[in-house]
């Protein structure tokens, strides 16, 4: 069992309908040490993909994409859920589900940072549907850019996110993968 799993099982709150709290690491307060191993993991799995970004959503993906990209030596882009008056009229825009917040979300990048023919390694906190996923692949796609492989720090499995993102034909990896959430207990992919 990996540390990340190890975090999960001591700290990770069931709160129902598939919600897996891990506010005390991941998603509010942050453990560096901890997003620094997931990084330094990611870059050993992708270090061969060529990857000339990372490309992650606001608030929760960045910590491990900042990680991972420090560990690969690469740029970290991130796409902002509104827009902020310094941000250029023209963006790449696309609209995602989220989970969490129980509705749509806006994902903006600025076509300062991502350009055409960047080879982009997308870095998240979770896997589920894969629809945040998906929506940054539409943004880097728009931006002419290439999706080169995906990265979560925690999968669940069990709601079909990675069938989904088989369609982005690349390499897709989940530092833990958690197959059950029921019955108030945590069960990993062996």
């Amino acid at each position: 069992m990996n540390e990340l799993q190890e975090r999960i099982l001591r700290e990770g709150q069931i709160l129902g309908n598939g919600i897996l709290k891990v506010d005390s690491f991941v998603n509010h307060q942050v453990d560096p040490r901890l997003m620094d191993a997931c990084g330094k993991e990611f870059a050993r799995r992708f270090s061969r993909l060529g990857a000339t970004k990372v490309l992650t959503a606001e608030i929760s993906g960045i910590a491990p994409a900042v990680t991972t990209a420090l560990h690969l030596d690469l740029p970290v882009v991130y796409a902002r859920k509104t827009k902020p008056i310094t941000m250029p009229d023209q963006v790449y825009l696309t609209l995602a589900p989220s989970h969490t917040k129980g509705r749509m979300v806006e994902l903006i990048v600025s076509p300062e940072y991502l350009a055409n023919g960047e080879r982009v390694l997308i870095i998240d906190d979770f896997l589920a549907s894969g629809q945040t996923i998906l929506g940054l692949a539409r943004l880097a796609e728009a931006a002419g850019s290439r999706i080169v492989g995906v990265g979560a720090l925690i999968e669940k499995v069990f709601e079909g996110g990675r069938t989904v993102l088989k369609s982005l034909g690349v390499p897709i990896e989940s530092i833990a993968c958690i197959k059950s959430l029921e019955d108030g207990k945590i069960e990993f992919v062996e």
